[in-house]
């Protein structure tokens, strides 16, 4: 494609109209957001951090306030009444670390005070944000003759920010309760309401009697309102695809699903905007903020990591958080380190979601970040990362289990003695799938339901090596070998035409050491 074809890359904007004024690539999300528009009244969405949550309400803003101009080219420009305007009151709570109720107060009054001058609306003495609030949607309704739009982004942002001071996040609970209230008995005078946010708070707890609140998350008509589709790729960024390897683009990014079999898999807008523009592959998304609490949830609840890539949770498990009841599914899965996989459903209304890592870019970080709380800090993790590299490149069996002997050893005595994790059944098999997953290479869990053992295959530069990990006593006993060979493990690799491994690895629990290394080529 000639060069003048390329558009700006929109890294970090959110402002819709210096997207659509600025010369910047835009995906055009109006059929969604038509549909959206005109089948109900009050909305809830959830999606992980950086994925346009806070371009779509700008975008519904700007559609709104009638800035006609500005969908010029897009599929809803025509098929909107443009004369039909409503006054917009947009919050956000994206901004800034707010550590008290008292601080929270004052950044929602600064917000008000902004809507109001901003709407034209005269100031009313009101002492109390829920009057304020209230009185501001009522006014807006009675001074522009229309039904208020109320956009909120980052809804949840105070109490995820303090979530591992429980009271302290209760306590921001409490006020944003205080704000949202509202909605409830302003309905007469409300349009359209949207909050967006990373986590589904319980409607009692944050909403109360606001019932009629649509949940639409996992939603298949709205699976695809934010994030990038494989054809949006393909055809709006097409001009910068040259030049870089699409398969790894897919299997680096792609992978977030918010429904069944029937909806598209997306990309992280931002890690596709950032590898566009420094033309190289990095965990961009994954580096962006890491949430700490994440990391302190799974070290205090023993996670056994090779699980994490095939969890099973029921829709309420996912979609249920409170300060004082967080399920790890459900917050790996609203914070965008695992997704849905696979829908089933038993029975009319049980379904059951399997989840699992998107893609390499969060497989590969997550459990890097995931070393230390098994006992491997960062600066022996680089080491052995390249010595593990290093024996897979060349194909060295005797060389990879002199490394993971060496691995195992490393890991420090008086570690074991203060650490929770290191008493867990799973952690020496944790160490072993981490360790491999966290290189970016390409690793299948097929069994991981005991957490002594998992059956692992890694794929990688032309080899498939099939591993069967077994922890045992204290001697030998000869069984993961055998048990890959059983079991027909190796079967379903032969198609791809690579030499396979197969690889049976016994660790001693009472040595903490590899006691068995056996290896024969299938």
């Amino acid at each position: 494609m000639a060069d003048q074809q390329r558009l700006r890359l929109p890294i970090g904007i959110q402002t819709f109209s210096e997207i659509r004024e600025g010369g910047y690539y835009y995906v055009d999300k109006t059929p969604i957001i038509e549909r959206l528009v005109h089948q109900n009244k009050y909305y809830f969405l959830s999606r992980p951090r950086r994925f346009g949550k806070s371009l779509l309400l700008d975008t519904l803003r700007c559609l709104f306030e009638g800035r006609q101009k500005l969908f010029e080219g897009l599929y809803i420009h025509d098929k909107w009444d443009w004369q039909q305007t409503h006054p917009v009151i947009r919050l956000s709570f994206a901004d800034g670390v707010h550590k008290t109720r008292q601080e929270l107060d004052d950044h929602i009054w600064y917000q008000l005070n902004t809507q109001r001058e901003k709407l034209g609306v005269p100031h009313p003495p009101a002492k109390l944000i829920s009057a304020e609030f209230s009185s501001l949607i009522r006014q807006a309704h009675t001074h522009y003759g229309r039904g208020v739009v109320v956009l909120i982004d980052e809804y949840d942002k105070p109490i995820l920010d303090n979530i591992l001071e429980p009271e302290r996040a209760r306590e921001l609970r409490e006020g944003l309760k205080n704000l949202y209230s509202v909605l409830k008995n302003a309905d007469p005078h409300l349009h359209l309401v949207l909050l967006t946010g990373v986590s589904k708070f319980s409607k009692v707890s944050l909403f109360s009697g606001l019932n009629n609140l649509n949940d639409i998350t996992l939603d298949a008509p709205f699976s695809t309102i934010c994030g990038y589709t494989d054809e949006d790729i393909d055809t709006v960024f097409a001009p910068e695809l040259p030049g870089l390897d699409r398969e790894a683009i897919r299997q680096w990014y792609n992978g977030y699903r918010w429904g069944g079999a029937e909806v598209k898999s997306l990309y992280n807008p931002f890690d596709v905007l950032l590898l566009l523009q420094k033309r190289e592959f990095g965990p961009y998304w994954f580096e962006s903020a890491t949430p700490t609490f994440l990391i302190d949830l799974l070290r205090k609840r023993g996670i056994f990591t090779p699980q994490l890539d095939r969890l099973q949770a029921r829709a309420q498990l996912l979609g249920r958080f409170d300060v004082d009841d967080i399920t790890t599914e459900g917050l790996l899965f609203q914070t965008g380190y695992i997704t849905i996989k696979d829908v089933q459903e038993p029975m009319l209304g049980y379904r059951l979601y399997t989840l699992g890592f998107p893609n390499l870019e969060v497989e590969s970080s997550l459990n890097e970040l995931l070393l230390p709380v098994l006992g491997i800090g960062h600066s022996e993790a680089q080491n052995h990362q390249l010595s593990l590299m290093d024996t897979l490149q060349r194909h060295d069996l005797a060389g990879m289990e002199a490394h993971l002997k060496a691995l195992y050893a490393g890991l420090p005595h008086d570690w074991y003695r203060n650490n929770p994790i290191a008493r867990y059944e799973g952690h020496y098999a944790s160490v072993f799938y981490s360790h491999f997953a966290a290189l970016g290479v390409q690793v299948t869990v097929e069994d991981s339901s005991h957490h002594g053992k998992v059956d692992m295959a890694v794929d990688f530069a032309g080899h498939i090596y099939l591993f069967e990990f077994k922890v045992v006593e204290q001697l030998p006993e000869g069984r993961a070998l055998e048990q890959i060979k059983a079991r027909g493990y190796a079967d379903k690799y032969r198609a791809s035409g690579k030499p396979i491994h197969l690889i049976g690895v016994e660790f001693s629990s009472e040595q903490r050491q590899i006691v068995a290394f056996e290896v024969e080529t299938a």
